[in-house]
């Protein structure tokens, strides 16, 4: 599968925002960009065909990634924690459409 990508990694300042999001295989993504979120401050977006936003964002003093589906209208977003292999496994099995029921265990947050 593939889809749109957007990100930050603060120590080496890359970027690319979401307006102008790059084409990347689940795969890829895994391989090629996961292994970058090394700070708070660093952070991964997925966008789907729907333009649906999956956003990724790693907790280095626990080892973690909070895994979330914003939903700006409400200033909230469904989401978890997950670790690493985890988190593979969810982008590798994502579908085309990301759905707040693709992804178990999601929680309601308001920001």
């Amino acid at each position: 599968m593939h889809y749109r990508v957007f990100y930050l990694f603060d120590r080496s300042g890359e970027a690319i925002s979401s307006a102008s999001a790059v084409e990347m295989s689940a795969k890829a993504i895994c391989e090629q960009l996961l292994p970058r979120l090394q700070t708070e401050d660093d952070y991964l977006g997925l966008i789907d065909t729907q333009e649906t936003i999956l956003q990724i964002l790693y907790e280095p003093s626990r080892h973690r990634y909070w895994v979330e589906l914003p939903v700006d209208a409400a200033k909230a977003s469904y989401g978890r924690y997950m670790e690493l292999d985890e988190l593979k496994e969810c982008i590798l099995t994502l579908p085309d459409i990301f759905e707040r029921e693709s992804i178990p265990g999601l929680e309601y947050r308001p920001w």
